[in-house]
């Protein structure tokens, strides 16, 4: 054999063993990887090759899936009330990665988590049947808040404050997940969604941070309470009006000029919502302080899961004292979800006490049998003491019986809120956030709600928290009640 010829054998050789070698690292390593991909067709057409499990509401299915005709694909998800129950379910799609629970369950509502296998499909190699979701949403808060928002931009969460039961998850405008199921269709409505400059998509309740207002004066109360900066919510204040901003040549001025904020008592500043008060406190507290307590609360908590990841709220750092006093009155950098002020209230209402909000009661197998209940393993943490919680309850009943928050009263129920309104653009140029958060408790039941309007028809002169997010509320709260 001439030496062309070795050489030409040798390089030869070498390709197959470096074939060889590819294959066997695309076997053994990458596989997994490449029947993962989302892009793998593969994946699409054995998810959908069966019905997927259902997602349920108050022992309803609020999902489903339907055959379809001339796809690889053999079914395709469906929605009850879609538009109602979006901000709680997302959507699972054939075209699209899944959201919200359709996201985080995904393996239970396909049948490959682990946990549903049974012997027999562990021998045959077979996908388990799918799992079950159920929620701890109550369709009458739901439907009251979303009905409630009507037209307007906005968002609202219902808490049980006994049990961390997330009531309802509201968020307007919303959309139909059925839009983006069939993947024959789902790129058009895709496409419409994300230009509508409404933003259905977002999911205003757990993932669009705002500045909360004066909502946020109750984080701040609870602070100088706990602090004892001040031993009750009777003991007047030392609080200047106007408040001169330190450092700077404005002043903390109030909506209300004529309110009797000089000195006011904490229940006399939640009342009439008094800015002087409250911007003063956050400076003579301190921002560590003030931080501390609103992380007390939730705030800062990039790991908020409930279990849909909600968006941290945010109580800002590196603050000069002017920029302090504005913080709290829940404008400069402070930005919170409904979720977060809902939580609030709900400590406020549970005697101090924040248990962990969640919105899945518990998740089971095709037979029912349960794999995870999230209610008997809800966190509960002392936010702050009895005595403080007793004091700001008062003081919110106060906001609703006799002050800004009037449009809130429920007729046989005990309701403490606190009114907000969130400066928005530079120079406050935009429409102002309306907000409340707020508890109501009767015959036993306890309901804590937190609602945003960022949006609505209403003139500039007209938007309160008390005129636009109360009624919401209010119309939460009631259901709650009754329910």
């Amino acid at each position: 054999m001439n030496k062309t010829i070795r050489r030409a054998s040798a390089f030869a050789l070498l390709l197959v063993l470096a074939l060889l070698v590819r294959a066997t690292w695309v076997q053994f390593y990458e596989g997994q990887a490449l029947a993962d991909d989302n892009d793998n067709r593969r994946n699409a057409i054995e998810t959908y090759s069966s019905p997927l499990g259902n997602i349920i509401v108050a022992g309803k299915a609020v999902t489903g899936s339907a055959r379809t005709e001339g796809s690889d694909l053999a079914y395709k998800r469906t929605y009850t009330d879609g538009e109602l129950y979006a901000a709680v379910t997302g959507y699972a799609s054939q075209a699209y990665a899944p959201t919200q629970l359709e996201g985080i369950y995904a393996d239970l509502l396909n049948g490959t988590d682990s946990r549903l296998k049974t012997v027999m499909d562990t021998v045959t190699n077979q996908r388990a049947e799918p799992g079950t979701v159920v929620t701890t949403i109550d369709p009458g808060v739901q439907k009251a808040g979303y009905d409630a928002l009507g037209g307007k931009k906005g968002a609202a969460v219902a808490i049980d404050p006994t049990t961390g039961k997330i009531l309802a998850v509201v968020s307007a405008p919303s959309y139909d997940p059925s839009s983006l199921t069939d993947a024959n269709t789902a790129g058009t409505a895709w496409k419409k969604l994300n230009a509508d400059p409404e933003k259905p998509l977002t999911n205003r309740a757990l993932r669009q941070p705002l500045p909360p207002g004066s909502t946020f004066k109750l984080v701040v109360a609870a602070a100088a309470l706990e602090d004892g900066l001040y031993s009750s919510v009777d003991q007047r204040t030392d609080s200047p009006n106007p408040y001169p901003l330190p450092g700077s040549t404005r002043t903390l001025d109030n909506e209300n000029a004529s309110a009797p904020c000089e000195n006011a008592t904490l229940r006399v500043a939640l009342r009439y919502s008094c800015n002087n008060v409250f911007g003063h406190l956050a400076v003579e507290l301190g921002q560590d302080k003030v931080r501390a307590m609103a992380e007390k609360f939730g705030f800062n908590d990039s790991e908020q899961d409930v279990p849909v990841r909600a968006y941290p709220s945010v109580y800002p750092k590196d603050m000069d004292d002017a920029e302090t006093a504005l913080s709290g009155i829940g404008q400069f950098d402070v930005t919170a979800t409904p979720l977060q002020m809902a939580m609030v209230s709900a400590a406020i209402a549970n005697g101090g006490k924040l248990v962990s909000p969640h919105m899945v009661s518990q998740i089971t197998n095709s037979g029912g049998d349960v794999l995870e209940n999230y209610d008997d393993g809800a966190d509960t943490k002392e936010i702050v003491s009895s005595s403080t919680a007793e004091q700001l309850q008062s003081a919110m009943q106060t906001v609703v019986d006799d002050g800004t928050g009037t449009n809130a009263q429920i007729s046989g129920a005990t309701v403490g809120g606190k009114t907000g309104t969130a400066q928005h653009g530079e120079n406050n140029s935009k429409t102002p956030y309306a907000w409340f958060t707020s508890y109501a408790k009767a015959d036993g039941k306890e309901v804590a709600v937190a609602v945003m309007v960022e949006q609505s028809n209403a003139a500039r002169s007209e938007v309160s928290g008390n005129g636009l997010a109360a009624p919401v509320a209010k119309a939460m709260m009631e259901a709650a009640l009754k329910g």
